[in-house]
């Protein structure tokens, strides 16, 4: 991803939902359950872990008994450490106390869901460690690690995890992604593995995908427990012996065997706390809310249809009707190049305010840019005495939506049907159209001489792009 271009905007939960559910974590409840039961008599080794000794007491505080019960119970210290609901008091003693972060687990929302972001930023740090069964075997003389043995790089296995995540996070947001649906494991593991131009996988790089799905598949096991995510584990019969028979029938077609991931509503919050750190522009569906309606207009540009209409509700329900048709209406003037598309934005937004703005509209009628998409406004209500539009106006409306649809859509199929419509309809069309005293006479011509399948029609309209471009001085 590049930190230059904006992300779709995600649709947070409010602050104090997603603090309840970060304190209900299996991993911080239990970070926050150790700082309690930590007293002086609590030892820590050297890096700040909880001694070996002690792990079998912390693991029955936690009621954990299974074969995992002590490395759950250190890495739940570990994160009471890292988080600072306990702080080592005395280095070479070993020893501690409850530390500053415990009081804030009783404080804010804010307060909460900063902790719980530095929980996140341990276990994601874990999860690009390998299985340290091979660690000691790796320690050179000196005790430094040597990670070549291991096959293992520390910043490419971060950085791995990061775009997976990051992918997640863009089919969490994208409306044309899968919503709250989890995402299979093997189509993530190939967003990040296959080349975008490689038509049909080649055998390698099938491998490398099925290597990845068993590298995510240990560090998602291990990001469940923080509510990054919820996840169904990889069937383990798949990774056992293929000439095993399978203790039950198993359903070949079910795709949930190969491991099911989702952001929770969590996961997504922390995910763009970090995209945000790293510099990438991470909107959120409100962010605008309290901007105005130029910064709305404009930043909802790039937004698809449903986080812009969301994003508009939470503008206006800050604002009266009739105050905030206005500003909208100010906001949409202009003859830049961003313009047709502000007021296209502005007419979407106004058909979601009710009838206490009527006057805002009316007192725009004169207007050259805005009185066309007044009268549109007022007559879709039934509203009386509506002066009809003059035929430059209309032209010159034409011209506007067009051009704002270019820029939201492109050569979509919706603007080639409206080209062809608008030809059909009106004989004098394009003698009439060049005429029209808009910066965007040109390109909607141009354009209409592209998106018209008659060849006659196509080069009427070339033509009359040429003479708009000449009367413009272009």
């Amino acid at each position: 991803m590049s930190d230059s271009s904006p992300l779709p905007p995600v649709r947070l939960r409010p602050e104090v939902e997603l603090a309840r559910a970060a304190l209900s974590t299996p991993l911080l409840s239990r970070a926050a359950r150790l700082a309690r039961w930590a007293n002086p008599a609590t030892r820590v080794d050297a890096g700040g872990s909880l001694a070996e000794d002690q792990l079998p007491a912390a693991a029955a505080l936690l009621g954990l008994d299974d074969e995992d019960a002590a490395a759950d119970a250190a890495e739940a210290w570990r994160v009471a450490v890292d988080a600072g609901l306990v702080e080592i008091t005395d280095e070479e003693a070993g020893t501690v106390a409850p530390g500053e972060g415990l009081a804030l687990l009783t404080g804010s929302p804010q307060d909460v869901l900063g902790i719980w972001l530095t929980a996140l930023e341990t276990v994601l740090a874990d999860a690009s460690v390998p299985d340290l069964d091979g660690l000691v075997d790796a320690l050179e003389e000196g005790g430094e690690i040597d990670f070549a043995s291991l096959g293992w790089d520390p910043e490419a296995e971060a950085e791995f995890l990061d775009n997976v995540l990051g992918n997640l996070y863009l089919l969490s947001a994208s409306e044309d992604g899968p919503g709250e649906s989890p995402v299979p494991l093997p189509a993530l593991a190939a967003s990040v593995i296959v080349p975008g131009d490689m038509d049909e996988p080649s055998d390698a790089v099938l491998e490398q995908v099925s290597d990845a799905m068993m590298r995510l598949d240990d560090q998602f096991r291990l990001l469940a427990p923080v509510g990054a995510v919820e996840y169904e584990p990889v069937d383990e019969a798949l990774m056992g012996d293929a000439d095993a028979e399978p203790a039950a029938p198993v359903d070949e077609d079910d795709i949930s065997r190969y491991g099911m991931v989702r952001l929770t509503p969590l996961g997504v919050y922390g995910m763009r706390a970090r995209l945000l750190e790293a510099g990438f522009a991470a909107p959120a569906v409100g962010d605008f809310a309290d901007k105005g309606a130029d910064v709305l207009l404009d930043g909802t540009a790039g937004f698809g249809p449903q986080a812009a209409l969301a994003e508009t509700e939470h503008w206006l329900a800050e604002r009266e009707p009739l105050a905030a048709a206005r500003e909208l209406l100010a906001a949409a003037r202009g003859v830049d190049a961003g313009a047709p598309l502000r007021r296209l934005h502005c007419q979407q937004a106004l058909s979601l305010v009710g009838p206490e703005a009527e006057p805002a509209l009316r007192e725009v009628l004169d207007d050259a840019e805005l009185g066309g998409l007044a009268r549109v406004w007022l007559s879709e209500r039934g509203a009386a005495d509506v002066p009809p539009p003059t035929e430059d106006l209309v032209f010159w409306l034409t011209v506007d939506t067009i051009a704002a649809q270019l820029q939201a859509e492109g050569n979509s199929e919706e603007l080639q049907a409206l080209v062809e419509g608008l030809a059909a309809q009106h004989s004098g069309f394009f003698a009439a159209a060049w005429r029209v005293d808009h910066p965007a006479t040109p390109e909607v011509l141009e354009a209409m001489g592209r998106l018209h399948p008659d060849k006659r029609v196509a080069k009427e309209a070339r033509k009359a792009a040429f003479k708009a471009r000449s009367q413009q001085g272009l």
